[in-house]
């Protein structure tokens, strides 16, 4: 399937309806491979954070690793 969207002046784009019901999720993960852009649904939020998380993390720690990677990231 391919659906076309816009993305605004602020770098806002809407999934088109048919997308959003067939991902059936209000989470995405975002890839970009080249030229190609992935969206993966994320099933849980849970799920999206694994990737952070480490025997006994609280989520509190958690966050802070997640900011602390977006502060890099912008950087």
């Amino acid at each position: 399937m391919a659906f076309t969207a816009t993305i605004t002046s602020k770098g806002q784009l809407t999934l088109p309806r048919a997308a959003r019901a067939v991902l059936d999720v209000p989470t995405v993960d975002i890839e970009v491979v080249g030229d190609t852009v992935v969206l993966r649904p994320v099933r849980s939020v849970a799920g999206a954070l694994s990737a952070y998380s480490g025997p006994k993390e609280t989520i509190s720690r958690i966050r802070g690793k997640v900011w602390g990677e977006v502060g890099r990231a912008r950087h």
